[in-house]
Parts: C-alpha cells; structure tokens; sequence
C-alpha cells in the first residue's frame, strides 16, 4: 500500500519535519519562558524521535540518503540514528518479536539468566516493569544496555557500528557547540533530551508481550489526543507491523477499515486510550520480566506448553 504523491514526496510527513526543527529552533533561541521550553523541549524531542522512526521505514520521499539528511541532526543526543535504524529493522522480524536474544527491543529476561542477576539489577528490571519505573528508570536502563553491547561490537571490530557513532558525534557536535553559542546548559537539555526517552517509553511500555501467535504480540492503543500525535500514530502498532511502509498519518484509517479484522488477528490486544494504560499500570507490572514462554531453571518442561526459544 503506497502513500506516496506521484513525485514521491509525502507532504505531511515532510512539512511536520521541518515544523519540528523550526519549532525547536523558536524555542531555544527566543526562550521566552522557562515553563514553556521545559514544556515544548521534550515534547519536540520525542516528537522528532517519532519521525526518525518513519524515516527508516522510507518516508517521506523515495530517497533513503535525503531522508536521512532531514533527521541527521540528534536533537534527542543519546542514540545514534543508524544504530535506531538497524536495531528496529531486526525488530521488525515478526517472528521473533519478544525473544530476549532476537528481539533487540524485548523487555523479557531469560529465566536462566534472570536467576543469575544481581539481586538489586532484578529489583531495577522489575520496577522496570511498571509504567512509572518504565520512564524514570527505562531511559537510563536502554541508554547503558545500548552503550555497553555497541561498545562489545565495536572492540569485536564491527565497522558499521563505529560508524554509526562517528557520524553521531559529527552531528552531535555541531549541535552543542549551537546550544553553546546560545548559552543553553548543557546539563538542562541532557535532562529534557531524558524526559523526551521517557515520554516515548509510555509507548513503548506494551506495544508487545508474549504469546504463542506472532499476531497477537502486538498491541493497538486506540488513542488520537496528544500523545497519538508525539508516536505518529505509532499506537496503532499492530496495524504499523502489518503495514510498516504506510505513512504514519494513513494508519487510522487502515484500522479502522478494518477494525474487527485486526483485533481478531492481534486476540483483542487493545486499550482505548493511553488514560487507561496509565490506570492499569502506573504503579504495576503488566507482566512478569521473566519470558513466560522460555524454560525456567530446574524446570523438564516449558511454561504454557511453549518452546525454549520462540
């Protein structure tokens, strides 16, 4: 399904863009209120996050390199794009959605190495588990697991990953030698840059659990307020990994289309709005951090009749 103009250009996506960057631009440089950038600043961050992600799907024009130029500059500074790129793109092998080894994005622990872990990282990983742990602590938690497995590649010698890196710091640094010539702390916008990773945690918090139906993995948050608008419309996340190269701005319509079919396929994983995601899970887990379809230590069979790896 193409979303594309006949000169291959999608319009609202590229408009949005660069409304981002000029939106950021007015607020670091005019300051007018201190409440108002520590308002807008990680909601403009989260925001351009969000567009990075359609841009490594192939939006908004048919020429990878111009779409990357538009979102080269790392305004949210703590993740290399090409590293985002790559990582979610191995996501998006449906099959292995979860998995604590194929899924880079997986929030579940091998049983057996769960048991193996420091008592206070478990107590870290399972306040992790819950949505409030999810943004204060989700953040610094991604930030270091990144770092740490980026560095083992990069030791093993892996070229992609050191250049994802170095052309991440060539952007970084033209950006905060801006900020500097602006005068704006650098430890001020370190903190916005990760209040905006733990807006976007709210989404990421269940866009997936585990389940034997590859399917019914993925989640649909029927929400169009504010925070619809931060994700792209990324709530909709069952109707995106069915559809990932329809435009943010189209996938709405393609659910609610076809609404009955997507929530048969997906076994009624669904919340009407991210209000309810907040009642249900502020304070608790949604699930256990453990896989449940993996064998847990000392166990002959697998929970739930399941496999070993999914």
């Amino acid at each position: 399904m193409s979303s594309k103009t006949k000169l291959g250009i999608e319009w609202p996506t590229l408009a949005l863009i660069i409304g981002c960057y000029l939106l950021w631009l007015l607020v670091l440089y005019n300051q007018v209120s201190f409440v108002l950038v520590w308002l807008a600043l990680p909601l403009l961050l989260a925001l351009h996050s969000s567009l990075q992600h359609e841009v490594l799907h192939g939006h908004p024009t048919r020429w990878a390199a111009f779409n990357e130029a538009l979102v080269f500059i790392p305004l949210g500074v703590f993740l290399p794009y090409q590293r985002f790129r790559d990582l979610h793109l191995i996501h998006h092998r449906d099959e292995h959605l979860t998995d604590p080894y194929a899924d880079p994005e997986s929030h579940y622990q091998d049983p057996q190495r769960w048991q193996k872990l420091p008592t206070a990282l478990r107590d870290i990983y399972s306040f992790n588990n819950s949505l409030v742990g999810r943004m204060l602590v989700g953040p610094a938690l991604s930030i270091w697991l990144g770092y740490k497995a980026d560095t083992r590649a990069m030791l093993d010698g892996d070229a992609e990953v050191v250049r994802a890196y170095g052309l991440h710091l060539v952007g970084l640094v033209a950006m905060l030698w801006l900020l500097s010539v602006w005068q704006i702390n650098l430890l001020a916008y370190l903190l916005v840059a990760y209040l905006a990773l733990s807006i976007l945690k709210i989404r990421t918090f269940l866009e997936h659990r585990a389940h034997f139906s590859v399917a019914a993995r993925t989640v649909v948050v029927e929400d169009r307020g504010l925070l619809a608008l931060l994700f792209l419309n990324n709530n909709f996340h069952a109707v995106h990994h069915q559809h990932p190269g329809v435009a943010w701005y189209r996938l709405p319509g393609l659910y609610y289309a076809d609404r009955a079919a997507f929530l048969e396929a997906n076994q009624g994983y669904r919340y009407a709005s991210y209000r309810e995601v907040f009642s249900e899970y502020l304070w608790q887990a949604k699930e256990p951090v453990q896989h449940p379809q993996m064998v847990p230590p000392g166990s002959d069979e697998v929970q739930a009749g399941g496999e070993a790896r999914l």
